[in-house]
C-alpha cells in the first residue's frame, strides 16, 4: 500500500468509500499501487493497468488499454469521442461496486493478460485527422503559418485540429483559427500559455 494513496483517500471529500473499495479490489488482483497524475494508479510490472478517479457525478476505474478489453458485460465507457485507448467503468455508489466486484476483477485480470501479451491500441496519427477547409485556405495564403503548424508536435497539431473541427459553422471555425494563429506562429499548443 502506498502512503500517498492513504493521504489521497483521507482528503477525498466525495467518493471516499467507493474509491477505497476500488483500491481494495485492485490490490486483491495483485497490482502494484502507485500515485500518478494525482490519482491512485495500479500497475503490473511497471505498466499502467487501471487508475481510480472521481468526478462530480461518479467515480471511475479507468483501464488504460480498455479499448482492447472484450467488455462482455457492456460496462466500459469511452470518456469522450477523442479518447482512443482508455475506457472507464463508472460508479455512483458503493452498492454498484460491491455488485460488480467479480466482474471488475475479471476485467482487471484480462487487462493484465493484455499487458503480458504486449498488445497495444492502434492510435490514430495526426494524418488521420482531416484538416478543416478553413485552415487549408489559411495555409494556402500563408506558407509561414503552414510551416509553423507542421513544426508543432503531433499532439499539439491534433489539439488544434480537434478544436477547429468541433465548430459546426464555418464562421466559427474561421474565428477559432484566427484566434489561434499567434499561438501557432509562436510554436505553442492550444492550451499552452
Amino acid at each position: 500500500m502506498n502512503s500517498k494513496i492513504d493521504l489521497f483517500l483521507e482528503k477525498a471529500t466525495t467518493w471516499q468509500k467507493e474509491m477505497t473499495a476500488l483500491r481494495n479490489i485492485c490490490l486483491d488482483c495483485g497490482l502494484t499501487e502507485t500515485f500518478k497524475w494525482m490519482h491512485p494508479c495500479y500497475t503490473f510490472q511497471n505498466h499502467n493497468i487501471v487508475l481510480i478517479h472521481g468526478f462530480k457525478d461518479y467515480c471511475a476505474l479507468l483501464f488504460h488499454k480498455g479499448a482492447l478489453l472484450k467488455d462482455m458485460d457492456h460496462i466500459l465507457i469511452q470518456q469522450t469521442e477523442n479518447v482512443q485507448a482508455a475506457r472507464q467503468i463508472r460508479f455512483t455508489n458503493i452498492n454498484d461496486i460491491e455488485h460488480l466486484e467479480r466482474t471488475i476483477k475479471t476485467y482487471i485480470f484480462e487487462a493484465i493478460e493484455i499487458e503480458k501479451a504486449g498488445l497495444t491500441v492502434k492510435m490514430k496519427t495526426t494524418s488521420d485527422y482531416d484538416i478543416p477547409k478553413e485552415l487549408q485556405l489559411k495555409f494556402d495564403k500563408d506558407p509561414q503559418l503552414k510551416s509553423a503548424f507542421e513544426a508543432l508536435t503531433p499532439g499539439r497539431q491534433r489539439g488544434y485540429l480537434l478544436h477547429f473541427s468541433k465548430a459546426k459553422q464555418s464562421k466559427t471555425r474561421e474565428s477559432r483559427i484566427e484566434a489561434c494563429i499567434p499561438k501557432i506562429l509562436d510554436g505553442k499548443g492550444l492550451n499552452d500559455r
